[in-house]
């Protein structure tokens, strides 16, 4: 909401001095945002010329300029250049002299031009800043304005005035207006406020004789379209009548652009008041006025020029000929006030807000009526407005106010409110007294009567939404300053903090940015066609979550493999000349099982904590989703360095990752040759941990990586982190590292070929016994030498004890034990 100084001046006491960063920071402290000050980009000198004569000189290029001999109040006229030719000998204009400088900026400065020296400008009111029209020259006399030559033409049209912008919530639509404002300011600063709908109800009454009727027959919520709704009518305006200087420049500050006299009078009640009004041509009507429900069929041609197909909820102001406007939102252009409007008929009205609010946006016209009628408009305010207007159209214009006139009117209840009297500073945390919550609620205009506990309070009609206790409690905080609650760091309760699957998720993904991945997060979006062939280890068809409002239509269901993200990420890096990743991101997969729908039409209510059956219902209404981890790897994980060459990202890098993974995890993951759909067959792997698979590993095959426009080797491995933290259970603290030497020992053994390196690496640790301390595989051989179908796998075992220093032969003996049990499983034997 852009408030100009002036206007707010005249309902609430601004002291002397005030500027516009004071007013916003009043305005602040009752709670609203600050947004900017707004003036007219303008400097001096800006004067009053009378143009004495000039000549008009047609010039090569078919334009004809005028050479202006101008007063501005000097020893000698000025001579000046001007294009325009809307102006008279004898025109009294504003004359920007050089050192001006106008918005854009534009400085003005003497200039030949036209073989002439024009030593100065004269400007039109799009050059002044007072609206985007440019109509040629402004001449004061269509402002109604005489003045003498060299009066500084800023302050005598108002364009020294400057303007605050404060962002109102939507549930403070009482401060769409200089008397919402005028009033939060007066509650932030003790100022005196004065109300300007403040009036006698013997002046406001609408008269009789025209037609006003509701006829409702689809009410929203109960709330039928119209509550209040008042009509006055004005004879005898003349149109032609320019806008007032002030008025003009008050409402572009307000960011509403002038359109003629009438018009402008309804937006400047608008903006004051905060009740839209429209203004129709008496002697376009037909008949009286109804408020109803559009048919089904009818259309309407709307100010904007646009014919609009009209839909049975649509609230449409009507007259006998049918919908002339749509109510709230936009008048007919078939009623339109312009330059032959001599009859004006004054409307001011209540609607409802769900209404207005679902045809503004059914329309796609949001407009400043619309958006002051969603919000909610005071509905004792309509027949005051509505008075204003008339009083303007008078005072202005020329009119006189008709008795003619009609109106429906509502009674209005507010609901009072129990406000017990330990209940605001036990929730804010102040120890305001009695007399300090009474003085708030009072102060914003509410009712207030003492009761056994506390006070019933009934809010004023222009805040809807004061609607219980917790929203008093609020205002009286506000009202007393923000800045009076204390900022108290709640004490956790011993114990708490990131549960144990939290803390492991950080530890995994620490860990993988600490080994040189980086962390991208990606949209959960995919296709089915994705989710089949990343989703499942054969590429089968599986069940997938679709979106029924998708942000990307083409990837419209929800994720089952964080692949599919990895590879936009890494498809996006590379096409900006990244091309050597290493990515990683951890998040949730949505794994729906067959043939059982999801989603549930079962809300619960939003004020009451919902039980353990509803919760229940509700986390049954949503297919599992399990957090995994995936790496992708592409390029090399080493550039190319003199003396060295690159080192390419392969499969023995990834497998390095997930044995980082297993460490930060806690658990032991192990490594079979495997086979999945998306990749390389003898280059995938599947990953396990205490007996259950958690995931896999391995190279795309290279169509895969082809159709992501990745080029080269691309690695990539998927982990079931929920599923490796659970097998992990609790961590234990590491045991004291032995202060004593180890024993290290080397074994080659021959097995066959198909034989995984896992499963004889598991033989021989559990025959190697307790002094085992490591075992890695460090070599597979396979040609001269070595059986054909077998290979030789070689291993390096390091022994340590506790306790003592380990001899030769106790390590030997520990190995050979080993060895014992890989012969009697799979048949090894030590390679010669």
């Amino acid at each position: 909401m852009r408030v100009p100084l002036s206007w707010l001046r005249e309902y609430v006491d601004l002291p002397q001095g005030t500027t516009p960063e004071d007013v916003l920071a009043a305005l602040v402290r009752v709670g609203f945002e600050e947004e900017e000050v707004i003036r007219f980009d303008l400097t001096g000198p800006v004067v009053v010329g009378r143009v004495l004569s000039f000549e008009e000189e047609p010039q090569k290029n078919g334009k004809t300029i005028r050479w202006c001999r101008v007063d501005v109040g000097e020893a000698e006229p000025r001579g000046i250049v001007c294009g325009a030719g809307n102006f008279f000998a004898g025109d009294e204009v504003v004359v920007t002299l050089p050192g001006a400088v106008l918005p854009g900026p534009f400085p003005i400065a003497a200039r030949k031009t036209y073989g002439h020296v024009s030593d100065g400008m004269i400007a039109s009111a799009r050059e002044l800043g007072l609206g985007d029209e440019h109509n040629g020259i402004l001449r004061l006399v269509e402002l109604g304005i005489d003045a003498e030559p060299g009066t500084d033409a800023i302050a005598l049209l108002g364009l020294d005035d400057t303007a605050v912008d404060v962002n109102v919530t939507p549930d403070r639509g009482y401060a769409l207006s200089i008397r919402g404002i005028a009033r939060e300011y007066a509650h932030a600063t003790g100022a005196a406020f004065r109300d300007p709908a403040d009036r006698p109800w013997a002046e406001v009454e609408p008269g009789e004789g025209f037609p006003v009727t509701v006829d409702d027959r689809a009410p929203i919520r109960g709330n039928v379209g119209a509550r209040e709704f008042v009509v006055r009518v004005v004879r005898g305006v003349d149109a032609s009548k320019p806008t007032p200087p002030w008025m003009i420049t008050r409402l572009a500050l307000a960011g509403v652009r002038s359109v003629s006299l009438l018009v402008d009078i309804t937006n400047y009640v608008m903006l004051e008041l905060g009740n839209p009004i429209h203004g129709y041509d008496l002697e376009t009507l037909s008949g009286g006025i109804t408020v109803r429900r559009a048919a089904e069929g009818e259309r309407l041609e709307t100010l904007d020029g646009q014919v609009r197909e009209l839909h049975p909820e649509d609230l449409v102001i009507a007259d006998e000929s049918g919908p002339i406007g749509l109510a709230g939102v936009m008048g007919g252009a078939k009623t339109e006030i312009g330059a032959t409007t001599q009859d004006v008929l004054v409307e001011a009205a209540t609607f409802d807000q769900i209404t207005i609010a679902r045809t503004a946006r059914r329309h796609k016209l949001s407009s400043e009526a619309s958006r002051r009628f969603e919000r909610g408009v005071d509905p004792l305010v309509p027949f005051a407005a509505a008075q204003r207007v008339v009083d303007l159209l008078v005072e202005l214009a020329g009119g006189t106010a008709d008795a003619l006139g009609g109106a429906l009117f509502s009674e209005h209840v507010a609901q009072g409110i129990e406000l017990p009297a330990a209940f605001v500073p036990g929730l804010i945390g102040v120890d305001y007294t009695d007399e300090e919550i009474v003085g708030a609620v009072e102060t914003i205009g509410a009712e207030v009567a003492a009761v056994d506990g506390g006070w019933q309070v009934i809010p004023p009609s222009w805040r809807p939404d004061l609607t219980d206790k917790w929203t008093l409690a609020e205002e009286v905080a506000r009202i007393h300053g923000l800045e009076r609650i204390p900022s108290v760091l709640p004490t956790p309760p011993s114990g708490r903090g990131l549960t144990p699957a939290q803390q492991g998720r950080r530890r995994v993904a620490n860990a993988l940015a600490a080994a040189g991945f980086v962390e991208t997060p990606s949209f959960p979006f995919t296709t089915e066609a994705q989710n089949d062939l990343h989703g499942s280890a054969s590429g089968e068809h599986l069940p997938s979550v679709k979106l029924a409002n998708a942000l990307d239509g083409q990837a419209p269901f929800l994720r089952r493999s964080l692949l599919p993200g990895l590879l936009q990420t890494a498809h996006r890096n590379l096409s900006r000349g990244l091309t050597d990743l290493a990515l990683f991101e951890i998040g949730a997969v949505f794994l729906p099982e067959a043939g059982r729908a999801y989603g549930t039409d079962a809300v619960p209510p939003l004020a009451v904590r919902p039980d353990a059956a509803t919760l229940a219902a509700l986390d049954a209404s949503i297919p599992p989703q399990p957090r995994r981890v995936a790496i992708l790897l592409a390029g090399s994980i080493a550039p190319k360095q003199p003396g060295r060459a690159a080192e390419p990202a392969g499969l023995e890098v990834a497998l390095d990752a997930v044995r980082t993974i297993a460490v930060a995890a806690g658990v032991e993951i192990e490594v079979v040759q495997g086979e999945r759909a998306a990749l390389h067959p003898g280059r995938t792997g599947v990953l396990s941990a205490r007996g259950a698979e958690v995931g896999y590993v391995g190279e795309l095959l290279p169509r895969v990586a082809a159709d992501a426009d990745l080029a080269g080797r691309v690695t990539v491995a998927e982990i079931d982190i929920d599923a490796v933290l659970g097998l992990a259970g609790e961590r234990v603290v590491a045991e004291t590292l032995s202060t004593f030497p180890a024993a290290t020992q080397d074994v080659s053994l021959v097995v066959p070929a198909d034989l995984p390196a896992a499963d004889l690496r598991a033989a021989l640790a559990e025959g190697s016994g307790d002094l085992l301390e490591s075992l890695r595989l460090v070599d597979d051989y396979r040609g001269q030498g070595v059986p054909d179908g077998t290979k030789s796998l070689t291993f390096a075992l390091r022994f340590r004890a506790s306790d003592r220093t380990l001899t030769a032969a106790e390590a030997s003996d520990a190995k050979l034990a080993g060895v014992a049990v890989a012969r009697e499983r799979f048949g090894a034997t030590l390679r010669e």
